[in-house]
């Protein structure tokens, strides 16, 4: 059972949409956002883009940035020699050995034009200019701008920032990690926030503890000013069928229920 403060706003269940794989790496929105985008900005990218991709696909005059300070060379090197050791072992070529090499090969092709990706770590309070970065930096003077923060714990540095930019922002899909210890921050940010909460989904990577809190749920939050949302919250059931699917595919799923 999770709070009731992370309950979301009815939005119209055809105006919602997933964009990225079943699995882990898709997030559900509102689709009404795709043609009024200019630039996602992506905070934590590891070797998943699906989300940003098929986002493009649907809108192909909006650009990618994407900030990860971890995939680097070493990123890429160790993911291919562990490939190479699998080979090895089972003396026999499978695709999922060779898996990253094409992977690679995308990723150099998806990033190679006007999409960018940028080996720097999003922070609240920059250190060194050549591998840190603020939101606020990151976003510059765009506008209309889908925002997606997957950072590992560190989302809630950068909260403050996310509200001051407000008015430049689409939509924010946000993970938010370790939940159980960090309540009193995201019920402070849904307080304060102008932003509305349109989904929710408990990632079960995560699991649950003995209260049924998840470890770790993403939350997909609109700008009501530029796309109308009721006032009401959802009475919805989640996990959503059609939209919501594991972020595990061999783990079970997580049930969302609400406190009152």
């Amino acid at each position: 059972m999770i709070p009731s403060f992370l309950k979301p706003y009815h939005t119209n269940f055809s105006n919602l949409i997933r964009l990225g794989r079943k699995y882990d790496g898709g997030y559900v929105i509102d689709k009404r956002v795709i043609n009024k985008t200019n630039i996602i900005i992506t905070c934590g990218l590891e070797a998943e883009w699906s989300f940003e991709k098929e986002f493009q696909k649907l809108n192909r005059d909006c650009k990618i940035l994407a900030f990860d300070h971890t995939v680097d060379k070493n990123f890429w090197i160790n993911r291919f020699v562990k490939d190479f050791i699998s080979l090895l072992l089972l003396k026999k070529i499978k695709f999922y050995q060779i898996f990253d090499v094409f992977k690679y090969l995308e990723y150099s092709s998806f990033f190679g034009g006007k999409n960018k990706h940028y080996l720097k770590k999003i922070v609240s309070k920059k250190k060194d200019k050549n591998k840190q970065i603020t939101i606020t930096e990151a976003i510059g003077d765009n506008k209309d701008i889908v925002l997606k923060i997957d950072i590992e714990g560190d989302e809630y540095k950068v909260l403050k920032e996310v509200n001051r930019n407000f008015d430049r922002l689409n939509l924010v899909i946000i993970e938010f990690h370790d939940l159980q210890k960090n309540l009193k921050k995201i019920k402070s940010f849904i307080k304060k926030t102008k932003l509305k909460n349109i989904h929710v989904n408990a990632n079960n990577y995560g699991m649950i503890d003995a209260r049924g809190i998840p470890k770790v749920i993403e939350m997909t939050l609109i700008n009501p000013k530029k796309f109308k949302i009721k006032n009401i919250k959802t009475k919805r059931k989640y996990p959503l069928k059609g939209l919501d699917f594991k972020n595990h595919k061999r783990g079970p799923d997580i049930k969302i229920v609400f406190d009152k």
